[in-house]
């Protein structure tokens, strides 16, 4: 006698709770399947807005690696950059390797695209191998290399022409490069060859820019016995034209004549009105002898009678032979303070009533200010951008460039700015402008010209 259904004796897999038991676990393997698959585009997604946000070559293609590692669990990745020939790598990036290996690898050159890292190149089509040694086109990996079996490539390409390779090795689950990893890998891929483009078109506007600003300000002239140097960066922002400049020249009446200047504004009026305000004031400078606050005054004057000009702050500065030494004097209107910084390390901020900025009251007083300068000392001009940030007050900013300035101030004077401006304190998001002039110490001969 045959069982019925759901009796014992019944056909295999007949009893409903089984059924239903199996129905739910594939239920639950299928939601399983959809959370991962979730999680990885939402992965996907914010490594796409992440690697869009970098401006720097380098670190974009390094992000672009690293970025792949994770949504794939890879414990190897790199990036090969072909050449212009597009025949083999002209840069090898690498992410994942400890300290170790990469001591293990030191002296070996990097790999130039024989192979199957080669193959990847000639045919950029995805690629994945579940054992690169058994692999055709493969070569080997040389002395000191960590075991690596399994690969997945894949070609990023810019404007249709091939830019470079994306490789990764190892799953840190042991399994093998699946379907799913390459689909997520090309994606990422697509996306980071915008990213490559974007980063490209911001540096030729951000070169093009740079190249215009600095037409705009004056190659300094030979000032001894004091010696200047003065350095100009432009902001991280593409496209940004600042307002900021200097100025230094010899005067007739033997003192040395610096102005450091920062116009409101960051296009091209700012850097049209940038020109005209540092051409107007040389001829007043050279046309009268004044106080720098008179000359300020009628530089606000005239600007104001036969210009436009946005609101701009300025700190014009007389360096001026007194006896045996120097004797600084200046007038600020609305501008940073000076930074005395002497042969011994000790720091000042020259910190006095900094006026209005150009363009606020006619009728305003100015006020001038002295204060002797030994030899051998260091006066830096400086405008906001080295030192505002975001996320900190002015004055932190003031006192990490007070700290910079004192630990370095023994670097020759050109090298002494543009470590300055290398290690600023901002955020880099302003464009800046330093102007430094340094005393002649006790035997670097006569004081005056």
């Amino acid at each position: 006698m045959s069982g019925d259904a759901g009796e014992p004796g019944g056909p295999p897999g007949s009893d409903p709770v089984l059924r239903l038991d199996a129905q739910l676990e594939q239920i639950a393997e299928q939601l399983r399947e959809l959370a991962v698959a979730k999680d990885r585009l939402q992965g996907l997604l914010e490594a796409v807005l992440t690697i869009s946000r970098e401006m720097d070559l380098p670190t974009v293609l390094h992000r672009i690696v690293t970025t792949a590692m994770e949504l794939v669990g890879a414990r190897y990745g790199a990036l090969g950059v072909l050449d212009e020939s597009g025949e083999q790598l002209a840069q090898f990036l690498t992410a994942g390797l400890s300290e170790s290996e990469r001591a293990d690898l030191a002296g070996i050159e990097f790999p130039h695209g024989r192979g199957v890292l080669g193959h990847l190149i000639h045919h950029p089509e995805p690629l994945r191998v579940d054992e690169i040694g058994s692999h055709p086109a493969s070569v080997g990996f040389p002395p000191g290399h960590p075991h690596m079996r399994t690969l997945l490539g894949v070609a990023i390409s810019v404007r249709g022409t091939i830019y470079g390779d994306l490789y990764l090795s190892e799953r840190r689950d042991g399994r093998p490069f699946d379907r799913d990893d390459e689909d997520v890998v090309v994606a990422l891929a697509g996306a980071a060859g915008i990213a490559i483009e974007n980063v490209r078109l911001f540096e030729q506007v951000r070169d093009g820019a740079e190249h215009f600003q600095r037409l705009l300000l004056p190659t300094l002239p030979d000032l001894s016995p004091l010696t200047a140097a003065a350095v100009y960066r432009p902001a991280l922002t593409p496209a940004h034209l600042g307002g900021d400049w200097y100025d230094a020249l010899w005067l007739p009446d033997h003192a040395c004549a610096v102005v450091i200047g920062d116009v409101v504004g960051h296009d091209i009026r700012a850097a049209a009105a940038m020109a005209q305000t540092r051409s107007m004031l040389r001829a007043l400078l050279f046309d009268r002898f004044t106080p720098p606050s008179s000359v300020l005054a009628q530089l606000d004057r005239t600007l104001n009678a036969i210009t436009d000009l946005p609101v701009t702050t300025a700190c014009l500065a007389r360096m001026e032979p007194a006896g045996e030494g120097w004797r600084l004097h200046w007038s600020s209107a609305g501008h940073l303070p000076p930074l005395l910084i002497t042969p011994d390390r000790h720091t000042e901020y020259l910190d006095v009533e900094p006026g209005l900025p150009l363009g606020v009251d006619l009728d305003e007083d100015r006020p001038d200010d002295t204060h002797p300068v030994p030899a051998g000392a260091t006066v830096l001009f400086f405008t906001d951008g080295l030192v505002e940030h975001p996320e900190h007050c002015i004055d932190d900013g003031l006192s990490r460039l007070a700290e910079l300035a004192a630990d370095h101030v023994h670097l020759p004077l050109d090298e002494f700015v543009c470590f300055l401006a290398d290690h600023r304190p901002s955020d880099g998001h302003d464009d800046m402008a330093l102007l430094a002039l340094r005393t002649p110490g006790d035997r670097d001969g006569a004081l005056v010209r």
